[in-house]
């Protein structure tokens, strides 16, 4: 080997060290997020915000497809997206009512490398295909939330303040309404196991009713207000409701509000989402807390992906990332309550987040680790 070439090959390791360390000379990704909620559904659209957020932080476009919660829809985007001559380095998927599959199928065929978001494969098709990367090579993997330990810290919440109140019904219980956002999707099973989890260990507890509002606002207005009404017709105090998104939770409220209840004196609830709207009610006592941060994926996701096109495999540790959520209380709204409700997720310092050299998969997504990436307000030394 000739002095020259051994010069070449150790300034291409040098690049490959820089460039996977997130330095100028990594190649730009082209990523494509098929949106499977509505235009101006809080959440998907912070998912796809902070997906571009951390595109801009690491050399990434994200191109942004909704499908209008059709999932008819979603299935024709993802399709379109593999059937395109110039493909994507990666597409992300959400497999919300399981509807991801044919579009990983297609993806696998064409080989357009897959991250699935929020909600993996369950039952039937977990079973059919086995975990990412074994008969679908194409699926890279998937980042999902622990949604089942924020469904029992939300319940666990509402009994510990009812607890303290005393607001036990005649038959000595806490009696507690809980509203699902469906019966199918991942993502709800879990919250919905995490109700059951904490009341399970709570012998003085009931939840009389689960209800489900498909995720939203208005529908969970009505069946709260039906629940109100049979709870007053049988001589239940009602203490807490318990909603499996923000949406829920504030329509939750307005049904409390309208049946005479004064939510946050005589009655508890809590939602899930960090949405801006809830960070208003907890700031004005009404509502207990608002579980979550798994917004976040969206930007998480463009971590991993980043670091995997850099020969930084996130799959080292596991293709299955799940990251812990943490509860927004009145406690803890000061530190991050601006940038949720301005949606400046461009504060947020992505490339803090990478895996470390010799740590692929090795990540920390935690409430904490994000408060410590945002800049300081002016005027504060550090």
């Amino acid at each position: 080997m000739t002095r020259f070439l051994r010069i070449l090959l150790a300034a291409g390791i040098v690049c490959g060290v820089i460039a996977s360390a997130g330095g100028s000379l990594a190649k730009p990704l082209d990523i494509v997020f098929v949106n499977p909620g509505k235009t101006g559904e809080v959440y998907w659209d912070m998912v796809a915000q902070t997906m571009q957020a951390a595109g801009r932080r690491l050399d990434a476009h994200v191109e942004v497809l909704t499908s209008e919660r059709n999932y008819r829809t979603m299935q024709e985007l993802g399709f379109g997206v593999v059937a395109r001559p110039d493909k994507p380095d990666f597409l992300i998927l959400s497999n919300e009512e399981s509807a991801a599959v044919p579009i990983l199928e297609a993806a696998e065929a064409a080989g357009v490398k897959t991250l699935l978001l929020s909600n993996t494969l369950i039952g039937e098709d977990a079973a059919r295909f086995g975990p990412p990367r074994e008969k679908l090579k194409t699926w890279l993997g998937d980042i999902t939330t622990d949604l089942q330990t924020a469904g029992a810290r939300m319940a666990n919440a509402l009994i510990g303040a009812a607890r303290a109140e005393k607001w036990q019904s005649p038959d000595g219980k806490i009696h507690i309404l809980g509203i699902g956002g469906d019966e199918i999707t991942p993502a709800s099973i879990a919250r919905n196991a995490g109700l059951k989890l904490a009341v399970d260990a709570a012998p003085d507890v009931v939840v009389d009713r689960l209800l489900f509002a498909n995720w939203t606002q208005s529908e969970a207005e009505r069946v709260t207000a039906n629940y109100l009404g049979w709870a007053s017709r049988k001589e239940i105090r009602p203490a807490g409701i318990w909603a499996g998104n923000d949406p829920m939770a504030l329509g939750a409220l307005r049904a409390a509000i309208a049946a005479g209840l004064v939510p946050g004196r005589n009655i508890k609830v809590v939602g899930l989402n960090w949405s801006e709207d809830a960070l208003r009610e907890i700031k004005a006592g009404r509502l207990l807390l608002t579980d979550g941060g798994h917004f976040l994926l969206g930007g998480w996701s463009i971590v991993l992906l980043r670091d995997y096109a850099d020969g930084c495999d996130f799959a080292a540790v596991s293709p299955h990332v799940e990251v812990k959520t943490s509860a927004i209380t009145r406690d803890n709204l000061a530190s991050v309550g601006d940038l949720i409700r301005m949606r400046a997720f461009d504060r947020i310092d992505f490339t803090r987040f990478r895996a470390k050299a010799g740590r692929c998969g090795q990540y920390d997504f935690s409430l904490d680790a994000l408060i410590s990436s945002l800049p300081l307000p002016e005027g504060v030394a550090d």
